[in-house]
């Protein structure tokens, strides 16, 4: 017991102490204090920016620019103001005269009008050094849009009630049969878990790559510096496999605190409240069972794969050579994570159904569907049963080739040298 936890609290004194493990830290909570932040600034920015000047030749096209402009001013914050230039009568000249304003500030970019197909409205072309999008693109066609309808009516003369009749939209929503009777989760319950499933689903990727591949290559540069042969003389080796994996464990829910409490920092600002509430989440509704399902399956899918690098780091005597051999593991990871991602638009499929009872993918999928969907408790219950059980079977396996591949050196031992290696020993 005090060997193993000699080896635990040496794994952990390393890492911490790391240029390479606290360079990553700081990163990565730097990029977290960016993301949370991020609505608040793309907010600011938009609205700090004002409005996009759009310029038009003064005099040309006076009632469809007075439509469009009228149609601007029933808009609380516009992303689009019209400024009149003046211009001569020749198109070249207009176009040079337009192009002079856009290279003296004075305008973004210009409209241009041409005649339309259909003889009532003419077509439109917006003409700028940079790409028109967002919400001014967007705020300058619903204008015109306005615009052509009051050239509509006056050309087929129907009344301002025939066209508001005409033009209305169609109340449409979506709910649940469980949001009627007071059981689902509301929409902005919906969006605040789609949000917790995005950020849960990448922090459990990074911390099993990231600390899957810490392991590997830590046994293999000792054992390539033949420092191995010294340490199994004082330290038996499942002590070795269980320390280390234990030492990185803790370090890396270390790691993962801080990146929490550097995004729930961030997040509590008043400025971000405002921010995520404008896009319906609402942190306070988040479901408690959420948090656990993320705590437990984060555990699982940890030790899964941690068990998984290290004995295929016990394996490899060069750390050249240690990419090549992680690629299956690293593989099974990234196609977890993906199918993830991708389910996140249909987390009810069949396909991610059975998926998630596969143990490589169920810490990312049933995270998935805990969140997003409602899986009955068997279905849970059955997942995490095949997942604890592939997890005994895989660490039992794991500490057999690692007490075996340690002192096998030279070139990777194929699967029948291994097990008559393995079958001379008992774990």
């Amino acid at each position: 017991m005090n060997n193993l936890w000699t080896v635990m609290s040496f794994t952990m004194k390393t890492k911490l102490r790391g240029k390479s493990f606290l360079t990553m830290t700081i990163l990565i909570s730097v990029l977290l204090m960016v993301a949370s932040n991020l609505p608040y600034l793309i907010d600011k920015w938009s609205s700090g920016g004002g409005a996009v000047k759009v310029g038009y030749v003064q005099g040309e096209q006076a009632e469809i620019v007075a439509a469009v402009d009228r149609y601007l001013g029933t808009i609380e914050e516009p992303k689009v103001a019209l400024v009149p230039i003046e211009a001569p009568a020749g198109a070249a000249e207009r176009s040079a005269a337009m192009r002079q304003a856009i290279e003296d500030k004075r305008i973004k970019g210009y409209l241009e009008f041409k005649p339309g197909q259909d003889g009532v409205f003419p077509s439109v072309t917006y003409l700028s050094k940079k790409v028109f999008t967002g919400d001014a693109s967007q705020q300058l066609q619903a204008a015109l849009l306005a615009a052509k309808n009051d050239a509509v009516v006056k050309d087929a003369k129907l009344s301002q009630e025939q066209l508001a009749r005409l033009t209305a939209p169609v109340s449409f929503d979506a709910l649940q049969l469980d949001e009627l009777d007071g059981t689902g989760k509301t929409e902005q319950e919906r969006d605040t878990a789609v949000l917790l499933t995005y950020v849960v689903l990448i922090l459990l990727f990074m911390s099993v790559m990231f600390s899957g591949q810490m392991i590997a290559s830590e046994i293999t540069a000792e054992k390539s510096s033949r420092v191995m042969e010294i340490l199994v003389t004082s330290v038996a080796p499942l002590q070795q496999l269980f320390g280390r994996v234990l030492g990185t464990f803790i370090v890396a829910v270390m790691q993962l605190i801080v990146f929490v409490a550097v995004s729930v920092v961030n997040l509590s600002l008043p400025h971000n409240k405002v921010s995520f509430a404008s896009l319906g989440i609402d942190f306070g509704s988040i479901d408690p069972i959420m948090l656990v399902s993320a705590v437990l399956l984060y555990l699982a899918g940890f030790f899964l794969y941690a068990m998984l690098f290290a004995a295929i780091g016990s394996l490899v005597s060069r750390t050249e050579d240690l990419a090549q051999a992680a690629m299956p593991v690293t593989m099974i990871t990234l196609a977890g994570f993906y199918i993830s991602f991708f389910g996140l638009n249909s987390p009810d499929s069949s396909f991610i159904t059975i998926c998630s009872y596969v143990p490589f993918f169920s810490p990312f999928l049933l995270f998935l569907r805990i969140g997003l969907a409602e899986p009955a408790w068997w279905e849970i219950a059955l997942s995490v049963a095949i997942l604890l059980a592939s997890i005994l079977a895989i660490g039992w396996l794991a500490a057999k080739i690692y007490r075996t591949g340690i002192l096998m050196y030279g070139k990777r031992p194929t699967l029948a040298e291994l097990r008559r290696a393995m079958k001379a020993y008992k774990v």
